[in-house]
This record gives C-alpha cells, structure tokens and sequence, in this order.
C-alpha cells in the first residue's frame, strides 16, 4: 500500500465537491449535534450548581435532622465550627383564611426561619421590602411572605389574615424568588415563610409532628469541607444526622439532571445508528457510482491497500467536517437558546463552551462513522480490473473479509465501553444497546420479509399496472428497501414506545385513581385526638374506608452492625429517613411472605417486619439487624418477618413496622388515609381542619396529578429525543430517494417507451413508498407495543392497554415520511426524456 499516492487520489477525489455526500454529512452531524447539545445542557447545569451551591444550599453546610431540634450537644458544635448558624424548620400544614361565607384552604409547605436567613443569597418580595421587616409583620400579628400561587388559590391580598394552625399571620408579601428553593426538594404545597417564634402557639410543632430541622453553617474561608463532614457525620453519627455541603447544593436536582442526561445521550446515540444507516447507505451509493474509477485504477497496478486507503481518507476527511459541523450545532444551540432554557430551569445554569461533552459527542461520532464506513468500504476489494460492469459493487462476497470483521468488533466493543463509563450507568447502556441492535435486527429482517411478499404478490397485481410496478420495485434489488425500514422504523419504534407508556401511564392514574387511592391522608393527628378524628369519619355514610396508623421517622444507620451504605449501597430507602410504624397483632392487612409476626404481647428486644421487595433488593436475610435512629435514639431490631407492600395503590405503607413496645413510648403522631365519594371530600376536610388545626390533610388526587405532570414532562424530553432520531431517519430516507433517483429515471424511461403514461408512473412511485412506510410504521408499531408494554408491565408495574390514536399515527406517519421523501425525487424522472436516459444506458 502506498499512502503517499493513496493521499493524492482521495485530495484529486475531493475537488469534485461534496456533491453525493450532503446526506452523509447532515447525518453524522445531526446525531453528534444532540449528543453534544444534550451534554453541553447537562454540563452547564452541573456548573451552575457547582457556582452556586451555597446560594442554593443557604450555606457552606447543613446538617439536617427529623422530628426534632438540635441537642444542645450539636448546637455546640455548630458554634465552635461555623461563624454563624442559621436554622431553617421545614413541614407541611394546611393555609386557611376565613371568611364569612365560609373557610378556604390549601396545603402548603412551611419554611419556619431566624433572623439571619438566608445566610447566601437574598428573598425577593412583591412588594419589595427587607425579609425581616415582612416576617415582624403589623398590628400586633406576625408576618408571612406566601408563593403566589397559593395567593392566589386562596384568593389572599396582601394586608389580608391567614391561619396556619391556631396562629394567624399577616401577609405581608408575595414570594418572587426563595434562593434555596432547589435544596429543598419535592414539595407537594406551594411555599409559604414565616419566623420561627411565631408558630410557638400554632401546635404545629408539638412533638411527634412531620418537621425537618435544618441549620446552615456560615464555614470560615478556607474550611476544609471534608475534614469537616466527616468529623460532623462521625461525631454525631447516631443521631440521625444528615450531612450537606455547598458542593452539592441541590443533590436532587443534580442526580436527576444526571440521569436524565445520561439516558438522553443514550437516545442520541439511537439517533447515530440511524445516521450511521445513512452513511452506510450513501457511501454504498458513492462507491457503486466508482466503480469504473476503481476497477481503472486496479487495472493501471493499484493494490487493494492504496485503494481501500484512497477512499477510507476521503471519507474520513468528510467524516471529520460532519462531526465538526455537529460539535459547532451542539454547542452553539444551547448557547443561543440559554435565556429561554435558564428562565425553564429551577437551579442556575453556567452556558458556556463545555469541552467535556464535546468531546463526547466527537468520540461517539468516531466510533459511529468508523463502524457505518468500514464494511462498505472493505467491499472495494471485491472489485477487480476485469470486472467493469455496472453493478460489481451488488456482486461479491455478502460479508467483508475476516479482518475488517474483527475491526468491527473492536470498534462496537469501544464505543459500548466508552457509552458505559461515560454516561455512568453500564447496565442501562447494555440494554439500551441490546434494544437498538435487536431493534435494527428485526427491522432488517422486516426489511427482507417486504421484499420476499412483494416477490411473491407480483403476479396476482399483474392487472394492476402500478402496483404490479412499485411491487417489483420493491422486491427488485435497487429499490433499497433496508435503509427505509431501517432508519424509519428506529425512529418511528422510539416514538411508539414513548406514546404507549405515556398513554397508559395517564390512562392508570386517571382509570385506577377513584377505584384504589385514597381521597385524603391526614397527618399529625395527635393521640388524643384519634377519638373525635374516627367518630367524625366513621359516622360519615360517605366514607367508605379509613385506616389509620402510628407514624414514626427514622433513618436506618447500621446493619448487622455495619454503616447501613457500606452493606446496601445507596437504595433508597438508605437515602433519607423512613416511615416507621408499629402494631401488637399483625393487621389483618399484612400478608407475611417469610417469617413470623411477634405475639400481641410480646415485650422483649425490638423485633422488626420488613418490605420483602426492598428486602431482597437490599440483600437483607431473616435474622439480621437493623438499627433505626428515631429522634436522635438508636433502636437495634432484629428482622423476624417479611411482608408485602404495595406503594402503588397510593394507600399507606411502611417500609418498617416494629413491635408496639419498641416504638409506642416515643413521642409520636398519627396518620390516616380516608376513602370518600368525591361529593363529600370538601365537607369532610372542613370539618376535620375546623376541629383540629394542627392536623395537615394531603389531597391525594392532587399529589398524583402533580407526579402525573412530572412524568410528563419526562415523557416529553424523552419524545424530543425520539424526535431527533426520527429527523436523522427521514434525512436517511431522502438520502435513500436520492440515490434511487437514477434507477427510477431508468425505469420510468422504460414504461414511458413502452406506453405508460406520467399519471401512472407517479402512482406506481407513490404506491411503493406507501408501502415501504407502512411497511416501516406496522414493525415500528409492534416494536413499540411491545416495549410500552415490559416498561409498564415490569418498571412502572401498571396494566397495559394499546393506545390506539398513537399507534395509527404512528403507521400514518411512517407512510407520510416516505412519500414525502419518495415522491419530493419523482419529478426529474418522469419529466426526463426516455431517449437521452437509454441511450446513455448503452
């Protein structure tokens, strides 16, 4: 192989322009250009949240706690370490206002606060006036700034009375801006400030409530913030501390940016290997039209090296101007769009050049355009000198040579590596490329199984000229009939597969909602109030269920005597604290799956029944050992049985529940899920919130619905994914129709001598590529249906039924596609005179 000549031929090749690689080029850069948009999005967030992570947090670092205030011990310690401490009191309560027609309430989310909040950043109110001065309030009732949302559901005026508990506050303020509001996470109410000794005779704070205590640390410059934590996490680690610092100011929002963008990329990457089917194609198409070119240059001594290098160069080249041409799109995008994203985002964003996924992006597009390149490249040896005919690059061996293989492999084997350590998430990369590989299996076969009917259909359409026509087309071995399944389809299967579960998503929360979930959940109901709470409920010929429970909060820290994360890792149920319950029987309700429930007078060391699917996922065993940190108190139980729990009735369930000794002395609260006629559900919480201020009622039709509307939005980025994946396959459809067009000039050259007429040719064009979408929307339709169908079935664990709007639109958009690309090449051929095409054909 001689490099050196192989060079001037590719650079002699390349003057003719890019004439026949304009499709190539607009797929590699198209699916390098999402992947590095999605990454430069992500990247920006991450920095912004870097940046800013005190302003978000509200300090250097907080330490969290459940159910109580800090010990004096903590405080103490607080002191010594940090210039100043602020501490935050976050739960939830019901916002009444009364009026004389009647009371009106909504849930809202309380932030209790001191004088020094926020220690980073600063509240912005409407009208604009100091915090301090709003929360001092006037007339001898203490303030309150409330979210304007919740304003305005409560039809509230600045100036106006509203009641959270027993105590009345003064709305001072609307709420435009909470620095922190990212770190505090899913909130179900709209968000309402107030000072912390102004809810001294509110009950709202009584002890065994659902409060979280927070106290951001004003750290001296320089701390080190590890050194800290970790004497912090050490120090009180038996406390039920939780430990934060500015680095990760709003862990949520960054985990879920994460994962979002990880599977995003991965979508991307679905969009590539469909560009990739359109740079194979149009390099098969480009090599076909050399092939003379190729068959001289043999006969005149060139090697099968030089040549095969002559055209890798030249393709590479343009390979490395597509990929530039989508770093410059995926960076630039971002960049233009980035006041319209950060006015959509609920953390700051830093929009700048991210070289990190850049270079992602780059090395995807590598990989991709050096597997789609390689095998149609390696096929240039099938072509000798003596074999100057037409259609050598149809003839030939059906796979390249052993080596190119091998390199195939290798290059596959890369990019899963590179996909799996760089999104983060290896298994979700293996299925995700288990299902595009078996996805574009299937749709080659589908693409063989249309051609194969369209052979054996022919001759029964022998008296239908255009569809006898567009069926030999099609079964015929130039009509291409692989590509347009190929890229369609993918992209048509990720947008069937995201209507189907979202379909059915919404249709189970809006079909099982009345049947399963529960119309209210009422906490913090005091001990002594469960009385006068049931003899309200159970007299109500309305409610048609009620169970009640004692609800405790605690965080599991140990097991078997271990640091629970070093044994679980990080599950779920490790992160955060934990529902807590105890009963003396077990409920008529709990069905054991191992194990056995302690007598009903049992009183000896704590015993605890455990979720059995959390159970198993955690890798926890009969016997083991728990320790629960409950209101500062380590309490070790002993795992004596597993139970069913079932989350997804929205009804109550408790990861934990222990023997009624271990639990019922600790200061605590109830709660209770009530089942009602919808009619009846207003009347019901006016009552109850009337007679019990303290007590918090959780409507859960709305909670579902505001989940409901999250997950859309997931279902919605997810489709615009979808949706890049199916621009890049119609892109590789009119790559298709380009590259057919001079075999169709041929054909429509034939009929027309032979006496067809324009009117027909146009219906036979038009017929085939009907057929070839619909064809590409019915695989793509079953594909779809089938992975709604395990997402729902084995993820979200809901029924299943087959949206069929989605999926008719799904084949109806498969046919437009391919007329749309089919039919925007038909006019060259049919108005072509048949005399020059043949003649040139001689």
């Amino acid at each position: 192989m001689n490099l050196a000549t192989a060079a001037r031929f590719a650079r002699r090749e390349l003057r003719g322009g890019l004439r026949g690689f304009r499709i190539f080029l607009a797929c590699l850069a198209l699916g390098v250009a999402a992947i590095a948009g999605i990454g430069t999005v992500r990247a920006s967030i991450e920095a912004g949240i870097r940046t800013e992570g005190a302003t978000l947090l509200g300090g250097d670092a907080e330490m969290q706690f459940t159910y109580r205030f800090a010990t004096e011990e903590e405080r103490a310690w607080m002191r010594q370490t940090a210039r100043r401490t602020s501490e935050v009191v976050d739960f939830r309560s019901m916002a009444v206002v009364d009026r004389a027609d009647g009371a009106e309430r909504a849930l809202t989310q309380v932030k209790a606060v001191d004088d020094l909040y926020p220690l980073r950043g600063a509240v912005s109110l409407d009208p604009a006036m100091p915090l301090e001065a709003a929360l001092a309030g006037q007339d001898g009732l203490p303030g309150a700034v409330m979210h304007p949302l919740l304003a305005d559901r409560l039809g509230l005026k600045t100036g106006e009375t509203v009641r959270l508990g027993a105590q009345p506050f003064i709305l001072m303020a609307r709420l435009v801006n909470e620095p922190d509001s990212a770190a505090s996470g899913f909130a179900l109410g709209p968000r309402t400030i107030v000072a912390t000794e102004a809810l001294q005779g509110s009950g709202l704070l009584e002890p065994g409530t659902l409060f979280e205590t927070k106290y951001r640390l004003d750290l001296p410059e320089g701390a080190d913030l590890d050194t800290i934590g970790a004497q912090a996490e050490s120090r009180f680690e038996d406390t039920g501390l939780r430990w934060r610092d500015a680095r990760n100011g709003a862990p949520g929002v960054a985990r879920f940016v994460d994962r979002l963008g990880a599977f995003l990329v991965l979508v991307g990457l679905s969009g590539l290997a469909v560009g990739g089917v359109g740079v194979s194609s149009a390099i098969r198409a480009y090599l076909a039209g050399k092939t003379e070119t190729i068959a001289t240059l043999r006969s005149l001594g060139a090697d099968r090296g030089t040549i095969f290098a002559t055209y890798f160069l030249q393709i590479g080249a343009l390979s490395v101007l597509g990929i530039a041409l989508g770093l410059v799109l995926g960076a630039g995008t971002p960049l233009i769009l980035a006041p319209l994203i950060e006015s959509a985002l609920p953390v700051p964003a830093v929009f700048t050049i991210h070289p990190a996924p850049l270079a992602e992006a780059a090395l995807y597009g590598v990989l991709t355009a050096l597997i789609f390149t390689l095998w149609p490249l390696a096929r240039t040896e099938d072509i000798r000198a003596a074999t100057l005919f037409r259609d050598a690059m149809s003839s030939g061996r059906a796979l390249p040579a052993p080596r190119y293989l091998i390199a195939l492999a290798l290059l596959l084997a890369l990019l899963v590596g590179a996909a799996s350590w760089l999104s983060g998430s290896a298994m979700l990369t293996l299925w995700t490329t288990g299902g595009i590989a078996g996805a574009l299996g299937v749709l080659t076969l589908a693409a063989l199984g249309i051609r194969w009917l369209a052979a054996r259909a022919r001759p029964a359409a022998h008296r239908r000229p255009a569809l006898h026509w567009a069926l030999a087309a099609i079964s015929g071995p130039r009509e291409g009939a692989t590509p347009v399944v190929l890229s369609l389809g993918l992209g048509l299967s990720v947008l069937a597969a995201v209507g189907q579960i979202d379909g059915n998503l919404r249709g189970a929360i809006a079909r099982d909602l009345p049947a399963v979930a529960p119309s209210f959940f009422f906490v913090d109901i005091q001990k002594d109030q469960m009385e006068g709470f049931l003899d309200r409920v159970r007299g109500d010929p309305d409610v048609t269920r009620t169970q009640t429970a004692p609800m405790l909060r605690g965080v599991i820290t140990r097991i078997n005597g271990q640091p629970a994360r070093e044994v679980a890792g990080e599950h779920w149920v490790l992160r955060g604290d934990r529902g807590v319950t105890y009963a003396a029987a077990q409920p008529d309700s709990t069905t054991l799956t191992d194990g056995q429930w302690w007598p009903e007078t049992y009183d000896g060391p704590p015993q605890v029944s455990f979720s059995a699917e959390e159970a198993a996922e955690m890798g926890l065993a009969l016997g083991d050992t728990l320790t629960v940190n409950i209101l500062g108190r380590d309490i070790t139980a002993t795992i004596t049985s597993f139970r069913e729990v079932d989350f997804s009735t929205a009804g109550m369930g408790f990861v934990m529940a222990m023997n009624e000794t271990a639990l019922s002395a600790a200061p605590h609260s109830f709660i209770a899920t009530v089942y009602a006629d919808p009619g009846a559900e207003a009347a019901l919480m006016r009552d109850l919130t009337n007679a019990y201020p303290n007590i918090t009622a959780i409507r859960v039709r709305d909670a579902i619905d505001q989940v409901s509307g999250i997950l859309g939005q997931l279902a919605a980025a997810t489709a615009y994914g979808a949706a890049a994946t199916l621009l890049t396959g119609f892109l590789v459809l009119i790559g298709a129709s380009a590259a057919g067009q001079h075999s169709r000039s041929y054909e429509a050259a034939v009929l027309k001598t032979l006496g067809a007429t324009r009117a027909r040719i146009l219906m036979s064009f038009a017929i085939r590529a009907a057929l070839l979408g619909a064809g590409a929307g019915l695989v793509a339709l079953a594909a779809g249906i089938a992975g709604g169908w395990a997402v729902s079935h084995h993820v979200l664990e809901t029924g299943f039924d087959v949206i069929w709007p989605n999926a008719l639109a799904i084949v109806a958009g498969g046919i437009a596609a391919t007329l749309l690309a089919g039919l925007a090449f038909a006019w060259a051929p049919l108005t072509a005179r048949p005399a020059h095409i043949l003649r040139a054909r001689e």
